[in-house]
């Protein structure tokens, strides 16, 4: 068991922080989005410039009530040409912001699965895959989200609720701008206080969602499993009971969202009725006009309206916020293996390979590997064999430098693999893995994802090499045949073949065989065996190896017991030794008998 587990991080991020985390995307951008304001404040100006016009039409009518009845087209025309400039300047800002929306949702979408990449195999290992997807795909969402609430709603109802105000003011008693911003203020301060109460249950929906779309795909993509037990009851019954969880806390949102908009109801219907008591009264006292009366109204209306929405607004916007702070964390997460500033590529000449007393744990308390030291010269086969946890595996990662190293070095012609890039490092080395996972495409996408360029009769040649040709050429869609999700579609010997085909036509100098032919029947893993004879012998080799008889013809045997070497010598030189090793070979050697008998 592991610790040191990858967790997202800790600490607490307030809203202000997860907007400054957006920023740089917008800053790209940023001659859109002030072209996008500018018109943004056009439109509430034209919005609240249409009432006032409005006004002086029916004052002018109102003065030629008892007079010869003249019609004020200018203002009319003026007034028409306000509201198509509220929807002329709208659609320009919508146009403009399109842009920045999404290509701000494209940006952070490639730099998270890039950021992804870069992580550490400890937190591959850790992760729970449908979370994060879900909270990757939440994430990016709630960024278009965020910003069309920015833009169209939040920052129009900040101008339209200056303008009027400014309006109120410079043309009316102040006691108009005092109820005006006073029901405002207590408007926001209810809506904000209780949608901040809110949140709770929509952070209780987003873990149990998340939490649900885990074991949804967990228990997909352990189907054989799942029916070899026959838990089909198993896994509903942990979905049911997750989705119940998530049920519970979305009928709480939406229960106490209804009370937030009756609250806010009653809040502007107080606050309209005290400003038409007070543009009434002024009337009548004839301080006011009756097209003052229609623009005060007018005014009221036209700013309660989106504030009636706030509460949705705000809570929404709550809700992209949260969404967006567990993606952002994602990305302040720091890979654990990282290039060193003045790292170079790795040059390689003979490609030696040299463990010089290497140690390593995954965790403190237990020791993988224990001062282990071993060179494997040019064109050297080297086979490591032992028991399973004696840190076979480990080598192969630790070369690949997945993982540090706890004290030792690992050198590749005299060159300290921290000291070169990864990528060139990884570049330099082939690897037919025990476990062989197939991307979800063809068979002939998935053999030259070893090298894009390779042209169509390198990848036949690659794939003859590993025996899998005809095997391929007798499927009715050949190379353009789906493997499906993980190669499903594929036997464990299929896959393995596939992969030994990958690593052939990627041609490094340097190979690593990890359990190779673990999945292979006796005569398809001959055949291969014999190619891969052949394919090694112009490269250094280092083969992870189970089945002794696949490594007898390597030019040195490494015996590993509890993290150290035991033994190393040709197979002859072990069997003549009379140890560990010709105790594993004469056991194997039993069990074949025995299985043929």
């Amino acid at each position: 068991m592991r610790t040191g587990q990858v967790q997202l991080p800790s600490k607490q991020r307030n809203d202000l922080h997860t907007l400054r985390s957006l920023a740089p995307y917008l800053w790209t951008y940023r001659g859109r989005v002030l072209l996008s304001l500018l018109a943004l404040v056009a439109a509430k100006v034209a919005m609240v410039g249409s009432p006032v016009l409005l006004k002086e039409v029916i004052d002018a009518l109102d003065r030629s009530r008892h007079a010869q009845i003249a019609l004020p087209v200018l203002l009319l025309v003026l007034y028409g040409l306000l509201r198509a400039g509220v929807s002329l300047f709208n659609e320009i800002r919508d146009s403009l912001f399109a842009r920045v929306r999404h290509g701000a949702m494209r940006h952070i979408s490639i730099k998270t699965i890039a950021h992804m990449h870069r992580l550490s195999l400890r937190f591959h290992l850790d992760r729970k895959t449908g979370e994060i997807t879900r909270d990757l795909e939440r994430g990016t969402r709630s960024v278009s989200s965020l910003l069309n609430y920015l833009v169209f709603s939040i920052i129009p109802i900040l101008v339209e609720v200056s303008l009027i105000a400014i309006v109120l003011l410079v043309n009316y008693s102040a006691w108009f701008a005092v109820i005006t911003f006073a029901t405002v203020a207590v408007y926001i301060a209810a809506t904000v206080l209780i949608t901040e109460w809110r949140m709770k249950f929509r952070v209780t929906m987003n873990q149990m969602d998340s939490t649900a779309s885990s074991q949804a795909v967990d228990g997909l993509l352990n189907y054989e499993t799942v029916k070899y037990f026959d838990n089909e009851a198993l896994e509903l019954q942990r979905y049911s009971q997750t989705l119940r969880k998530w049920e519970d806390a979305a009928v709480k949102s939406q229960t106490s969202l209804s009370a937030l908009n009756v609250g806010q109801g009653s809040i502007i219907a107080i606050g309209v009725t005290l400003i038409m008591l007070l543009a009434a009264r002024e009337v009548v006292a004839g301080s006011m006009t009756l097209g003052d009366l229609v623009l005060v109204n007018a005014l009221m209306i036209q700013m309660f309206i989106p504030l009636n929405f706030l509460g949705v607004v705000y809570s929404q916007l709550k809700h992209a916020l949260s969404d967006m702070d567990r993606m952002f964390k994602l990305l302040e997460i720091q890979p654990e293996i990282t290039d060193k500033p003045d790292a170079r590529p790795l040059q390689i000449d003979k490609a030696v390979i040299e463990f010089r007393d290497v140690s390593f744990h995954y965790n403190a308390d237990r020791p993988i590997l224990k001062n282990i030291s071993f060179k494997i010269d040019a064109g050297e086969k080297l086979a490591v064999v032992g028991a399973s946890g004696a840190g076979k595996s480990t080598l192969v990662r630790l070369l690949f430098r997945f993982y540090e190293v706890n004290a030792g070095q690992i050198l590749i012609d005299d060159q300290d693999i921290r000291d070169v890039t990864q990528s060139s490092l990884r570049a330099n080395i082939g690897i037919v893995p025990q476990d062989t996972v197939l991307f979800n495409e063809s068979i002939y996408y998935n053999i030259a994802y070893a090298r894009p360029g390779a042209t169509g009769e390198q990848v036949k040649q690659a794939a003859k090499t590993a025996n899998i040709h005809d095997f391929i050429e007798s499927l009715p869609q050949g190379y353009d045949t789906l493997v499906g999700e993980r190669g499903l579609k594929l036997s464990g010997g299929e896959k393995q073949r596939v992969a030994i085909a990958r690593t052939v036509l990627k041609n490094p100098p340097i190979l690593v065989f990890d359990e190779a032919t673990s999945s292979l029947d006796s005569t398809s893993e001959k055949n291969i065996l014999a190619a891969l004879k052949e394919v090694a012998s112009h490269h250094t080799t280092l083969v992870i190896a189970h089945r002794l008889s696949t490594i007898s013809d390597a030019d040195r045997i490494l015996v590993m017991e509890r993290g150290e070497i035991r033994e190393q010598g040709s197979h002859q030189e072990l069997l003549a030794l009379g140890g560990h090793y010709a105790d594993m070979w004469n056991l194997q050697q039993q069990k074949q008998k025995n299985a043929l008998s």
